[in-house]
């Protein structure tokens, strides 16, 4: 902190004051230093007593890190510490970011924008001309190619400043006097747009002019072709002229929306010339005046239009451009802060790319694009289940693109023809048969009526149709990654997949025929599957509803077939924290069993907290009966493993227990039979050496016998070396019976013996059929422990636990149409 910024009552500095030099002492020299972000006055002088400021006080408040540094660094270790902070991320898994590739073009159009710095430096009159020449150069060409006539431009960083722009000439156009008179010279100008369009650009406008944000006034969409509704939108213009508004601007949606709907722009011409209003398009569509062939003149029906070159060429960082009517106003050249080099001198990446590309190569990739739309759209309209909500190419006329552009220049017929964007989803309220075999509708009805059935519906199941779409979505993503696929929130229909080839990323191209076929035979499948699915859903739901020891559980983001829970019976009625643990335990050990048979359960976890079976997708030859029946038949099989666990857990415990007793009674009775003084030390040894205690009067080992359910004493495992059982007894000499053990106490287990499951062992699971050893238990100076007999299992006809599932995927009867393949733009485009 400089001496400036302390309070005054710190002791340990005096406060600075600025004070007249005296004349009869000599005034020391002062040097500037910088103090953090202060200037503090520090004389130079040895003799000053109190330094101000220190290096020590600074390095106190400000770390290395908040320093520049002190020696200099030359540009390549600067570029190489750049790259390093670019190329990698701070991810463990993947630390390499991969940076996307650069053509010609792109590199050009970047190199484009250090050239507009260091030309800002010229001499005024130098940069001047080059100023005019770049932008002029632009200008014409791109009126040529989108056939305006005579166009005045500028260039924007984005669609909000080209908004903003718009509106200004729409004032300027209207009201000449704007700039003396501000927005009160306007009776409170009033702007349209469809609900197909963001406002949030005019918005921004808005709020950069002073205008309330209620003179925007939003048109509502056809009900059948989903563009503004012309006749809504003169309503609300003769209502706003009758409440003393200014009709001013009109925003046409030309493919801008979600789904690329087209305004219709020859009536939205004529309202907005019966009002005296501008007409501004914007959207994807506009593209498409490239690919006509003819001349024509849409100045004579616009405005003024916003192009996005740079996302319709895949060239990065190209301005946004406003082509618009001249106007002969000098109130336009007060908006900007240098009319030399606002939104004019950053044209140039746009005439090095311009002229990179090429006439004929840009008409290609736009048609390329457009042609790409129109085969995605007829490949997602033969889809069985799937619904077009896009634009469709031709609704109007019925002409195909080819057609119109080389048909004399119909701005209207082009925009039709032209389908920007393809919006679809899987679409299931469609009535679809329970039963593959079932041959009529009557049938069909019949069998709903019998078990109380109806297909699903998206009406009623909204929500689960959106996962389905967000499911369909992630899967093209994942096959088709030269598609730019993104999952949409449609704000009437919900989840939807949209593809637009004109919103292209750095380096990305159109796909090619192949991709196309590759995508159709992916839909194909994966929709097969959709249908399935939703065919299947309602029969689970059904049986899982009669069913005694299943539940349903709800899954909200599960897009499969549902979820289940394996509730043993009686269950229900005493779920405590306890039981709740345990029937966890249950129905992970059921699934454990069950993704050994089928990929199509995973674990999930309710809503509940509580642990569930999930079924993921399934085809038609699924028999949901079976799958249901494996479920309660492993169920069944896991929960009576559980049971012996716990039963053999039981024995165990109770024989530890009552060999503990057995041997500490033993040891008592020893004692007492022997004497105490064999066991006094010293005298015990001396005891022993005079009396000798008898060799079969030891403590004997005892072992447990999980067959009986008895402890036994080991003195017969010891004598014959192997344990007695009536399996061993032919290998006694001359076939006797195995002597009896001298000690037997029962455990207190029950009367019966506990009889293991014959079922087929489930993987995961270590129980099932087969024998289980005793459990033996040393104590003493019994020389080890052996393990008891096996437990004999009664012998059971082997029961049939899984049922062999085939999961294929069918071949839906679409799959044999022939994808449209892309045809040369050469032959459709013009040479010249």
């Amino acid at each position: 902190m400089s001496a400036a910024g302390r309070s005054e009552d710190d002791p340990g500095q005096s406060p600075l004051v600025d004070q007249e030099p005296d004349p009869g002492q000599s005034t020391p020299a002062v040097a500037e230093i910088a103090a953090s972000s202060e200037n503090v006055k520090v004389s130079s002088t040895p003799e000053s007593p109190h330094p101000v400021e220190n290096e020590e006080e600074v390095g106190e408040r400000v770390t290395s890190e908040d320093l520049l540094p002190a020696k200099h660094r030359v540009p390549s270790d600067i570029l190489k510490s750049l790259e390093q902070l670019v190329s990698y991320t701070d991810s463990d898994d993947d630390p390499e970011f991969p940076l996307p590739a650069l053509d010609d073009v792109s590199h050009l159009a970047l190199i484009s924008h250090s050239i507009v710095a260091y030309l800002s430096h010229l001499d005024r009159q130098q940069l001047l001309r080059v100023t005019n020449s770049i932008s002029g150069d632009a200008t014409r060409w791109l009126g040529t190619l989108f056939h305006f006539a005579h166009p005045a431009s500028s260039f924007h960083a984005d669609n909000a400043d080209a908004v903003l722009r718009t509106v200004r000439l729409a004032i300027v156009a209207r009201c000449p006097g704007y700039l003396e008179g501000g927005i009160p010279a306007l009776a409170q100008p009033t702007f349209y747009i469809s609900e197909n369009t963001t406002p949030m650009r005019l918005h921004y406008a808005c709020r950069q002019l002073g205008i309330p944000l209620e003179a925007i006034k939003v048109i509502p969409e056809h009900s059948q072709s989903g563009t503004m509704d012309v006749t809504l939108l003169q309503k609300q213009i003769q209502q706003d002229v009758g409440n003393n508004r200014t009709p001013l601007l009109v925003v046409a949606d030309i493919g801008a929306s979600l789904c690329g709907y087209v305004d219709n722009l020859l009536r939205l011409r004529d309202v907005c010339k019966a009002h005296n209003m501008w007409l501004h398009a914007s959207g994807h569509g506009l593209a498409a005046l490239v690919c006509a062939q003819n001349q024509g003149h849409v100045e004579e029906v616009l405005h003024s239009m916003a192009l996005n070159l740079g996302s319709w060429l895949g060239v990065p960082s190209l301005p946004i451009v406003l082509l618009h009517r001249p106007l002969q106003n000098s109130a336009l050249s007060a908006f900007e802060s240098d009319p030399i080099l606002s939104r004019r001198l950053n044209a140039l990446s746009l005439w090095t790319s311009l002229q990179a590309l090429g006439r004929k190569a840009i008409a290609e990739r736009l048609h390329v694009a457009f042609q790409t739309c129109s085969i995605l759209f007829e490949i997602a309209s033969k889809c069985e289940g799937i619904r077009v909500l896009s634009h469709t190419p031709g609704a109007q006329t019925g002409a195909s693109l080819s057609d119109v552009i080389q048909s004399p220049f119909d701005v209207q017929a082009l925009f039709d023809a032209a389908a920007p964007v393809v919006a679809y989803q899987f679409d299931g309220s469609t009535t679809i048969p329970l039963g593959g075999s079932v041959s009529s509708a009557a049938a069909a009805s019949d069998r709903e009526t019998a078990e109380g059935l109806k297909p699903l519906e998206k009406i009623n199941n909204a929500s689960y149709f959106d996962r389905l779409n967000s499911w369909l979505g992630q899967i093209l993503q994942r096959d088709c990654p030269n598609f730019d696929f993104e999952v949409i929130e449609h704000p009437t229909h919900g989840s939807c997949i949209r593809y637009c080839p004109l919103e292209l990323g750095l380096g990305e191209q159109p796909p090619s025929s192949e991709n196309l076929e590759s995508f159709a035979q992916s839909l194909d499948a994966h929709v097969d599957i959709l249908r399935a699915t939703i065919k299947h859903k309602a029969r689970f739901i059904h049986l899982v509803e009669r069913s005694e020891v299943l539940r349903l559980v709800p899954l909200p983001e599960w897009a499969g077939m549902g979820g289940v829970r394996f509730v043993p019976e009686g269950w229900e009625s005493l779920l405590t924290d306890q039981a709740k643990t345990e029937l966890n335990k249950l129905n992970i050990d059921l699934v454990e069993a069950l993704k050994s048979t089928d990929n199509a359960f995973s674990l999930g976890e309710g809503t509940d907290g509580l642990i569930c079976v999930r079924f993921g997708m399934v085809t038609h030859e699924t028999e949901v009966e079976e799958l249901l029946d494996l479920v309660v038949t492993v169920g069944k099989s896991v929960q009576e493993n559980s049971r012996v666990l716990d039963t053999m857990s039981e024995i165990v415990k109770k024989g530890i227990e009552a060999v503990t007793a057995d041997l500490q009674r033993e040891s008592e009775e020893k004692l007492w039979q022997e004497g105490i003084l064999r066991h006094v030390p010293v005298v015990g040894r001396v005891f022993n050496w005079w009396s000798p205690p008898a060799k079969e009067s030891g403590i004997k080992g005892r072992s447990l016998n999980l067959t009986q359910g008895v402890v036994e004493s080991t003195e017969n495992i010891y004598k014959y070396h192997m344990q007695m059982t009536g399996a061993t007894a032919h290998q006694l000499p001359a076939n006797r019976s195995p002597p009896t053990p001298m000690v037997q106490t029962p455990v207190g287990a029950p009367a019966s013996p506990p009889v293991f499951p014959t079922v087929e062992p489930v993987p995961g699971n270590g129980n099932g059929s087969g024998s289980s050893e005793g459990t033996p238990v040393q104590s003493g100076e019994a020389s080890g422990s052996m393990p008891a007999a096996p437990v004999a299992t009664p012998s059971a006809a082997p029961t049939q636990n899984h049922v062999d599932h085939a999961r294929t995927v069918s071949q839906s009867s679409a799959a044999s149409s022939s994808v449209p393949e892309l045809v040369a733009a050469s032959s459709a485009i013009n040479n010249n």
